[in-house]
């Protein structure tokens, strides 16, 4: 069972057909911003993962898509295995790049995070732009396993915004799209409470 650590928020549950991608934010991980490049998942952050692949096993799935990063990866496969899926890694849907030369990555993410896109480096407005257009070509029923400003770029730019952070997703928490056509919406953000397991 999911709920929220804090907050009256409610516990986050997924049950209609029409929702069409659920973009998955990672579990805890077990370092935090700086102090490791690609960390795996903390105890709690495998807890988180097999939760939500809980929830998302409610749902008709039909494909998976990851981050390349091993908190995404490990976050997804304990859905991979109860649904029978493959992980197709996709690195368009990976984490902001660092730019090179930075002494303190931690702290000029914390001031971009803070701020709007057209601030942005090239190099992030490149990735900005390709994780847009990948976007438009993710098929129906897929679960993306991604990252908090991945998922921040892709709420925003429904939504209309110029923000880097919309919002601030939690854990694990399932932010989910709605496809009508060829046009993709918000039909809800993710839990912006931390989950844990009960």
């Amino acid at each position: 069972m999911l709920v929220a650590i804090a907050g009256d928020q409610p516990a986050q549950t997924i049950s209609s057909r029409q929702y069409m991608i659920y973009f998955v934010r990672h579990g805890e991980a077990e370092a935090g911003w700086g102090t490791a490049p690609d960390p795996g998942l903390s105890a709690l952050g495998l807890k988180q993962a097999k939760a939500v692949a809980a929830e998302l096993g409610k749902q008709s799935a039909s494909q998976i898509i990851a981050s390349p990063m091993r908190r995404c990866q490990e976050t997804s496969r304990p859905f991979a295995s109860t649904s029978g899926l493959q992980v197709a890694t996709d690195p368009a849907v990976s984490e902001i790049p660092t730019l090179e030369g930075l002494s303190d990555r931690v702290e000029w993410l914390r001031g971009f995070m803070s701020g709007n896109w057209d601030a942005a480096p090239t190099v992030v407005a490149d990735w900005r732009s390709d994780l847009i257009s990948r976007l438009a070509t993710i098929e129906n029923d897929t679960v993306v396993f991604s990252h908090f400003i991945a998922i921040n770029t892709i709420v925003g730019h429904l939504e209309g915004s110029d923000l880097v952070t919309s919002f601030r997703p939690g854990h694990c928490s399932v932010t989910v799209l709605k496809r009508e056509g060829d046009k993709l919406s918000v039909e809800r953000r993710g839990s912006e409470a931390a989950t844990r397991v009960l």
